[in-house]
């Protein structure tokens, strides 16, 4: 392995090698003895997008700042959280939104289309999958570009909520602190306390992101979609993810009991490490583009 080395024109991706002839060779042969390809997707695919993550050491947020993501019980419980998370959400939007697919989204969306790739499932919410034109796809915990009403169910897209925003807000300026993973940035309190919250047009009730957040679950039909999905597949890789949210590792022991083969590449440990058939630790925009 050459020394590991980091990108100042990547601030959110861990330092790491290039990726290992060897490795590559060893991952061609194992998509290429695969007939029905199952991939999870984590943060770590996105990073090289310019979209930081939450674990990984150094740069990730949990590292960078005392923050952590809103709860889901305190977004449901207390105006002042949801208060909060619009304002941050709304800072950081137009910057989030306009983030492109990198070559590993590409590479994914190639195999799709050459029959290599059987399912995708993402623990991403920022759809860069779907961008970059993936179709065999589940966004395992939502995508921030809808919106939900918890009254009525009635989804809007984020871009109308932006100008509902804009128009409640005419003179409320903020500067953001930093990026924050999942579309938000850091404000302080003062900076919070004056922005005002629209609701439901239709019933007047809270307005969510549509994701899962931390404390909440997946929906049952989506865990048993993508069991359904597993269940057809001869072989699992994880990419760019460390495991350690419950909602992704479920489908890595359900392909482990079923004695599945699994790669994972990611920069880092994961909870696979121990059982899984081959371990990398590249670039998923370096690495899986050399795969045919």
């Amino acid at each position: 392995h050459s020394a590991p080395r980091s990108s100042p024109d990547l601030p959110f991706v861990p330092a790491c090698p290039p990726p290992d002839p060897a490795e590559v060779e060893e991952l061609q042969r194992f998509v290429s003895r695969s007939r029905k390809l199952f991939v999870v997707t984590g943060a770590g695919v996105s990073t090289e997008s310019g979209i930081p993550d939450y674990r990984s050491e150094g740069v990730g947020l949990y590292a960078r700042t005392a923050r952590r993501p809103v709860q889901h019980s305190d977004f449901v419980r207390s105006a002042r959280a949801r208060q909060r998370y619009w304002a941050r959400n709304f800072v950081g939007w137009p910057q989030f939104c306009s983030r492109q697919p990198n070559a590993a989204h590409e590479a994914l969306r190639d195999w799709e289309r050459r029959g290599r790739l059987h399912w995708l499932v993402t623990q991403n919410v920022d759809a860069l999958h779907g961008k970059a034109g993936s179709r065999r796809l589940t966004e395992l915990h939502g995508c921030t570009h809808r919106v939900s009403c918890l009254g009525c169910g009635d989804q809007t897209s984020r871009w109308e909520l932006q100008e509902r925003f804009e128009a409640l807000n005419p003179a409320w300026e903020a500067e953001a602190l930093g990026v924050a993973p999942d579309g938000d940035v850091l404000l302080t309190d003062e900076q919070v306390r004056s922005f005002r919250v629209p609701a439901c047009s239709k019933c007047g009730g809270i307005l969510k992101p549509d994701v899962t957040f931390f404390g909440d679950n997946v929906s049952r039909d989506k865990v048993n979609f993508v069991h359904q999905r597993l269940a057809e597949a001869d072989s699992m890789l994880v990419a760019g993810s460390s495991m350690q949210v419950y909602s992704g590792y479920r489908f890595a022991l359900a392909a482990r009991e079923r004695r599945l083969p699994i790669a994972v590449l990611n920069i880092g440990p994961t909870r696979l490490d121990h059982f899984a058939w081959l371990k990398l630790s590249s670039r998923c925009g370096e690495l899986l583009p050399l795969i045919d």
